[in-house]
């Protein structure tokens, strides 16, 4: 079984265009898990949704906490970390299955944006590659289950880039993974309400600081200067 894991704050809209999207794509073998913040003030638990859909009410605080609390109840052998705002393409359980059939044991999804723009062509052209953004949440790790365990799941003290955190991990443990260039749509919901300039700035200041050992803390910090927030929807 495949265990779709979808942290969610606040995400009613997002989340009623993706779910049935994974109705259409999914079968028997494919639960999801809405991990909703214990914050959460929408009604995103109340959408309508297909069997295979249920909602988990976090109660600890922080990204990492929720898609481990979904982590602990999935059925799956496969752990799939799903963002709200990301639709997944036409063959996206196929090529989870076939990336880890093979000699994989984690991997991760090139994506374009939902907003035609060169710039975001530039910035979406990279994701097919190896690079320093690789591991982002946006690109849908998905990973064995017992890969995720043995590496001690997310962290959950890391209180920004928890997804950059564990890749880190991942790459340390020399655990073989791959790119699948088979693009996700992506919203550019933060570039619209920043600049591009300003997005693309502050992710390379937050990957260098984060490489060079800064605390969670300070990364969130520094993020919430330089990227205007709430940019649901």
């Amino acid at each position: 079984m495949i265990s779709i894991i979808i942290p969610a704050h606040n995400e009613e809209k997002n989340l009623a265009r993706l779910l049935p999207k994974l109705r259409i794509k999914s079968n028997d073998n494919v639960e999801v898990i809405v991990a909703l913040s214990c914050v959460n003030s929408d009604d995103s638990e109340y959408l309508a949704f297909p069997n295979n859909v249920q909602f988990l009410k976090c109660t600890q605080k922080g990204r990492a906490a929720q898609m481990n609390s979904a982590a602990d109840i999935a059925k799956g052998s496969i752990l799939v970390f799903l963002h709200a705002d990301v639709l997944p393409p036409e063959s996206f359980i196929e090529d989870i299955l076939q990336t880890l059939s093979t000699t994989y044991d984690a991997g991760f999804f090139s994506y374009r944006f939902d907003k035609e723009n060169f710039l975001l062509k530039m910035n979406a052209k990279f994701t097919g590659k190896d690079s320093i953004f690789t591991g982002g949440g946006d690109q849908c790790l998905f990973i064995k289950k017992q890969v995720f365990f043995d590496l001690g799941k997310f962290n959950e003290t890391q209180v920004l880039m928890e997804d950059f955190e564990l890749f880190d991990r991942i790459k340390k443990n020399r655990i073989p993974y791959k790119i699948v260039k088979n693009d996700l749509i992506v919203s550019a919901r933060k570039y619209r309400h920043n600049s591009y300039a300003r997005v693309n700035l502050s992710n390379l200041i937050l990957v260098l600081l984060f490489n060079f050992g800064c605390s969670s803390k300070m990364l969130k910090v520094v993020h919430d200067k330089l990227i205007r927030t709430p940019y649901n929807g």
